[in-house]
């Protein structure tokens, strides 16, 4: 900048000093955690590469901690997961998660406080000892069914549990007895009228928490959807008319019938049923949204 001083020119010089962003979130972690997740999500996984790439992704991240580039809690969060995923048995890498997260934590509280449980429990389950929050399920051989890996429920409350968003005892029995329950899809034959499934169903539902098969709400709902994306149309419908029946107070039966409805061009039915879903939850964006669509609004 120049200014005139008594017909004196002075030269002022501005400096901006630059300073690197304090607390930034590391990219390349983020990058290396958010590859692991997606890797997860393609359906078959070929294991052998996989357990490559998450290897090299455990010597980076190594290589990032000891050069002081995971600084934020979100960076301990992705370094944990990362590790993580280490193989069975990998008690080094488990190990290291579970100091991961503790960290994370401490300098994050918005981290699901979940996972630091989980990481705990696998670590005890790759040393060949019982968890203790009763967060890992397991199969075999001898038991095919995916059920609670050995866990001694003596080591800490269920106030504790429900603080890491675990779960009482009870809650996570009645998970695993819902994990092993056998799908209503075996109920279905396509060569017989709906009718004798809906009928099946109607008696596993009488018969409670004794029932072998997965009756609640979102199994049925869950049928529905399938047998909708298989152009049984008609089957579907029934199956979401019986969800309205046996959970009538549910407002995702009501909007998954008007759903259904629409795809029929039942617009009329549609509008009602989409009307009692919003009834029962004013707050379902997707109900608003498809009544002001139908209603021209």
């Amino acid at each position: 900048m120049i200014k005139l001083l008594g017909g004196v020119i002075l030269f002022c010089l501005t400096f901006i000093v630059i300073s690197p962003v304090l607390g930034q979130d590391n990219t390349e972690l983020k990058q290396m955690h958010d590859a692991d997740q997606a890797a997860r999500m393609k359906q078959p996984i070929d294991w052998s590469v996989l357990v490559k790439q998450d290897s090299l992704r455990r010597v980076r991240t190594y290589q990032l901690l000891d050069s002081g580039k995971v600084i934020t809690g979100k960076d301990y969060y992705h370094a944990a997961m990362i590790f993580q995923h280490g193989v069975f048995g990998d008690t080094t890498s488990s190990a290291m998660a579970v100091k991961l997260m503790r960290k994370a934590l401490e300098k994050d509280s918005s981290v699901n406080r979940w996972l630091l449980a989980a990481a705990i429990d696998r670590n005890l389950m790759y040393s060949g000892r019982p968890q203790i929050y009763g967060t890992q399920y397991t199969a075999n051989m001898q038991n095919p069914k995916m059920h609670l890996y050995t866990i001694d429920s003596t080591q800490i409350s269920d106030e504790e549990r429900k603080y890491y968003h675990v779960g009482t005892m009870a809650e996570i029995r009645e998970k695993e007895r819902q994990m092993g329950l056998e799908p209503i899809s075996k109920l279905y034959n396509v060569n017989q009228p709906i009718a004798n499934t809906i009928a099946s169903i109607k008696s596993e539902h009488r018969k409670g928490k004794s029932s072998p098969y997965a009756v609640d709400e979102a199994a049925i709902n869950s049928f529905g959807y399938n047998l909708l994306s298989a152009n049984k149309n008609e089957d579907a419908l029934a199956i979401f008319m019986l969800n309205t029946e046996l959970y009538s107070n549910g407002y995702n039966t009501w909007d998954s019938l008007g759903e259904c409805l629409l795809q029929l061009n039942r617009k009329e039915e549609a509008i009602k049923a989409y009307e009692r879903s919003v009834q029962l939850n004013p707050g379902s964006q997707s109900g608003i949204d498809a009544l002001k669509k139908l209603k021209g609004k």
